[in-house]
């Protein structure tokens, strides 16, 4: 399978139990265990989320939010002890596509995790391609073609681009883009967050007015005009 899910859970033995099971179906695991680590590990090629509601600090509810507020469709389960009507209502209404309350079994997590990432599947393959006017940035194959031409681009700067592409208009800060793309480096730099905004502009020929800059603030993505 190969998809990725983000797992965020404040339980390290929930955790791993949730890993082990999930890696034998043969999915790529990622655990963090605060909303606050999970926001920054977060990338958009994550297929799914596994979201604990009850943490210390930032909620599993607030952590949907944002993610919703700032345009990203990932699915998320709830994971919670609360199994109320009301508890229920609020996490589908910030954005939660399943509830599964504790204690739960691992065949029904994995049940579920099959049937929301099999849903979503379709409307997955029609969104992997981004095309911005001659553009196209095609997050499945990890390429970006311009007309007839596949362009070379390197891992960092392929997920520097597809963050800002899906993201159109969105600031980013450099200290945004170095905790995306980075995550926990030590020794990444501001700078180094310029010198791959040059080439990927350099790479992008006609088209690097896509990307811009904002003095003070960071660099966007531009939707070409009509």
């Amino acid at each position: 399978m190969g998809e990725r899910i983000l797992l965020v859970d404040d339980d390290k033995d929930i955790c791993e139990i949730l890993a082990f099971n999930l890696s034998n179906e043969g999915y790529q695991i990622e655990c963090a265990y605060s909303a606050e680590d999970a926001l920054k590990k977060f990338t958009p090629d994550c297929s799914l989320i596994l979201l604990d509601v009850m943490m210390g600090g930032m909620s599993g509810y607030k952590m949907a939010e944002h993610l919703r507020h700032n345009g990203y469709a990932v699915p998320i389960i709830f994971l919670t002890a609360k199994d109320t009507e009301n508890d229920m209502l609020t996490g589908f209404s910030v954005g939660g596509d399943d509830y599964v309350s504790k204690p739960f079994s691992i065949k029904e997590i994995v049940a579920r995790v099959k049937a929301i990432l099999k849903r979503t599947a379709g409307a997955k393959e029609k969104n992997s391609r981004l095309t911005f006017g001659e553009v196209v940035i095609d997050l499945e194959t990890k390429e970006v073609i311009i007309g007839r031409k596949v362009l070379t681009f390197t891992k960092t700067e392929f997920e520097i681009l597809s963050l800002l592409a899906t993201n159109p208009s969105k600031i980013f800060r450099r200290e945004d883009i170095i905790d995306r793309i980075w995550k926990d480096a030590i020794y990444t730099t501001e700078r180094t967050i310029d010198v791959h905004i040059t080439r990927l502009r350099k790479k992008l020929g006609a088209h690097a007015s896509l990307i811009s800059s904002r003095s003070g603030y960071g660099y966007r993505f531009n939707m070409p005009e009509e």
